[in-house]
């Protein structure tokens, strides 16, 4: 059997001299490259972010979107502004006295100034997304 042969029996195969896998699909091999993207889920910061590029930055949005890279660069957006979020949060909540002692001893209190503290941080953190 001769490679071309080969190459139009099997299910899954990949072409070693430029290294792309195809998968067999009816009479047609299709390329894996586009199944090697990966999808990610995107969150609440992203998901305002897109909104944002959207509404804002037309021109922005246009290139992610036709370059393949909008989903990994809102990815990578909503990760940021999570670990910005995170250490927000823990920073004022150690400024203000926000503790367990707090929330042991008046929790009505501590959910009062957590929220609080949330809504403030929520507000940076969407104003630094957003430019």
């Amino acid at each position: 059997m001769n490679g071309e042969e080969d190459f139009n029996m099997k299910k899954h195969i990949t072409d070693k001299k430029i290294g792309i896998s195809y998968t067999r699909n009816g009479d047609y091999h299709i390329s894996g490259l586009d199944s090697q993207k990966q999808e990610y889920e995107i969150g609440r910061f992203g998901r305002e972010h897109l909104k944002y590029l959207k509404e804002n930055q037309p021109m922005i949005y246009t290139e992610f979107l036709f370059s393949g890279r909008l989903n990994a660069y809102l990815h990578e957006v909503d990760i940021k502004a999570l670990e910005m979020y995170g250490r927000l949060v823990r920073e004022y909540s150690l400024q203000q006295g926000v503790t367990e002692q707090l929330k042991a001893e008046n929790q009505m209190e501590w959910v009062g100034r957590m929220n609080n503290i949330r809504n403030a941080v929520d507000e940076i953190v969407r104003d630094e997304i957003n430019g």
